[in-house]
């Protein structure tokens, strides 16, 4: 026999699980400078990559880059983090027309080169 308090938690755990499959359950920050840039709770962790959704993003702090790339998961646009008059080149990327198998991250955002992500 499972006690309510139990089976109240449990139910927790399965909502939380069918309804991110494949998202993040907490709230993950992107921070650079002491800045938080995105945060959300539902982020996608692909290949150890934490993608936020655009409109978790603080836009303020980015300004497009002249970089982009193809790779494996699509054409890849750069962007500078800008916090406190200090910049990051090329430290978010974002993947506005990813190929087929990663459409569920169409637009959203990943950062590198110093941002810290924190759960």
């Amino acid at each position: 026999m499972i006690r309510a308090s139990h089976a109240k938690f449990l139910r927790k755990e399965l909502v939380a699980r069918v309804r991110f499959p494949a998202a993040v359950s907490n709230m993950p920050k992107a921070i650079w400078n002491g800045t938080v840039i995105a945060e959300s709770g539902n982020c996608h962790i692909i290949d150890g990559v934490c993608y936020f959704p655009p409109e978790a993003v603080r836009m303020e702090h980015l300004r497009l880059s002249s970089g982009a790339s193809s790779y494996w998961k699509g054409e890849a646009k750069y962007y500078i983090v800008a916090v406190q008059g200090k910049e990051n080149p090329d430290a978010a990327w974002q993947l506005p027309v990813p190929k087929d198998e990663q459409k569920h991250i169409r637009g959203y955002f990943a950062f590198w080169k110093g941002v810290e992500i924190v759960p």
